[in-house]
């Protein structure tokens, strides 16, 4: 027998035995207003939340904030007039030219701020890493408390997906803290009355 064969031989012996997980976790947050809590924690991380009624009115908002801002892109179909930068191409490397991209999220987290994207509605991975400044459109009822509901709406996922909370940060020993170092220098959030 080989050194690696009683080497796996003696994993194999001295390997613990499994424990079964609960088989459903309770959580109280304790949060008396999910939307307020949301907003709580993303004011922190140097992100704005603003509320809209409609898409229109969404429409609106985001041409007062981004007028004279040239390349605009978004997953957004109601506000595909208002981008002028197509996201109809191949090579991903295109995309550092974009200054604003507005995207949809499937939902926000109150514990920590984070919003969830998938590709269903992202052609581009690269895309909220590479803008300049970012902000997720999601439905105002698609807020969980936290970590422990965002999981259990995304049993059912498959593909690409992750959290990003607030734009970029870094800091160096000195406890300097730069926004926008490695990623989008701005996020805003639009929460949307369905």
């Amino acid at each position: 027998m080989s050194s690696r064969e009683k080497i796996l031989q003696q994993i194999k012996l001295n390997k613990p035995t499994g424990t079964d997980l609960p088989l459903q976790y309770t959580f109280d947050s304790g949060y008396e207003n999910t939307e307020a809590k949301f907003k709580e924690i993303l004011e922190a991380i140097y992100t704005e939340v603003i509320v809209v009624d409609s898409l229109v009115e969404l429409k609106a908002k985001v041409e007062e904030m981004y007028a004279g801002v040239v390349n605009k892109a978004t997953t957004i179909p109601e506000l595909a007039d208002w981008a002028d930068f197509s996201l109809q191409l191949s090579d991903p490397h295109e995309l550092e030219m974009i200054e604003v991209a507005i995207l949809q999220a499937e939902f926000g987290v109150a514990e920590n701020g984070a919003v969830w994207i998938s590709d269903n509605h992202l052609k581009h991975r690269a895309l909220p890493f590479i803008t300049q400044n970012l902000a997720f459109v999601i439905p105002r009822n698609a807020l969980v408390n936290n970590m422990h509901e965002a999981y259990q709406r995304l049993t059912d996922t498959t593909g690409w997906g992750c959290f990003i909370a607030g734009p970029s940060k870094t800091a160096d020993i000195e406890q300097s803290l730069v926004i926008g170092a490695h990623g989008a220098r701005s996020m805003v959030i639009f929460l949307v009355e369905n």
